[in-house]
């Protein structure tokens, strides 16, 4: 119908201008905005269904996926010419209203990642119901594995297991919450990962040995020794540690 074409989109119809005929597409600037395009898009395609969740509240207008594209190329995109890349501490895989948490770490062991993260529940719209979204993105494979009913918030940390070919790649992970209902999503915050693997064979143990004496009166006058030795395992991995007491 002239200059314009319709289309229909969330059972509503629409128009709209009809694209302009461009006599040369392939311009350095138009190549280069199809490099942030294809950039944004490789990255946000591993993680579709996350994306379907973490951006649910800008979806009046546009879908879930367009609102992070759009996101991604605004605030994400870094780079010109051939040299684009995501910048994955500014990249936000959700996006809403409700309060996040502000202070999580991310540990890797035994190829298992685990959450950490205060419980600011009583902080703005934060609830203890709140669901955890968790989010490791593999940048040498440009692939993603996620769990978006990790935990609750209150719980303070989860895990994620990795597939057992990723222990040697480069990883980001991403934290967020969901409320109970669903009504709202937390702008997601990103975790470097620290590695606290250690092979069993190699676990060095520290003990420390503490004597202490007490003394006290019995019936008949005479004195009784007590003699109680402690042993701590000090840097054995978190399932291996174990506190022996004796009383002797």
């Amino acid at each position: 119908m002239g200059p314009v074409v319709g289309f229909h989109w969330k059972s509503k119809y629409y128009i709209r201008a009809r694209a302009a005929k461009v006599s040369n597409p392939r311009t350095l600037k138009q190549q280069e905005q199809r490099g942030k395009f294809a950039t944004a898009f490789s990255f946000l395609k591993t993680m579709k269904p996350f994306i379907r969740i973490g951006y649910k509240e800008f979806t009046q207008e546009k879908s879930a996926f367009n609102a992070a594209m759009s996101y991604t190329l605004k605030r994400a995109v870094t780079g010109n010419g051939k040299e684009i890349s995501i910048d994955f501490n500014r990249a936000l895989v959700s996006m809403g209203t409700l309060m996040p948490i502000f202070e999580g770490a991310a540990a890797m062991s035994n190829n298992q990642i685990t959450f950490h993260w205060k419980d600011n529940s009583s902080m703005g719209n934060a609830e203890k119901t709140d669901i955890a979204m968790v989010m490791v993105y593999n940048k040498d494979k440009e692939a993603a594995v996620y769990n978006m009913e990790a935990a609750l918030r209150s719980y303070c940390h989860t895990e994620l297991q990795l597939p057992e070919d990723w222990q040697n790649d480069e990883l980001i992970a991403y934290l967020s919450f969901c409320s109970a209902d669903g009504s709202s999503v937390a702008n997601s915050i990103c975790l470097p990962i620290s590695v606290t693997e250690m092979p069993e064979d190699k676990v060095e143990i520290q003990t420390e040995f503490v004597k202490t004496i007490y003394r006290r009166i019995l019936p008949d006058m005479e004195t009784a020794l007590q003699l109680h030795t402690t042993v701590h395992s000090l840097s054995a991995p978190p399932d291996k540690v174990q506190n022996y007491k004796c009383d002797t």
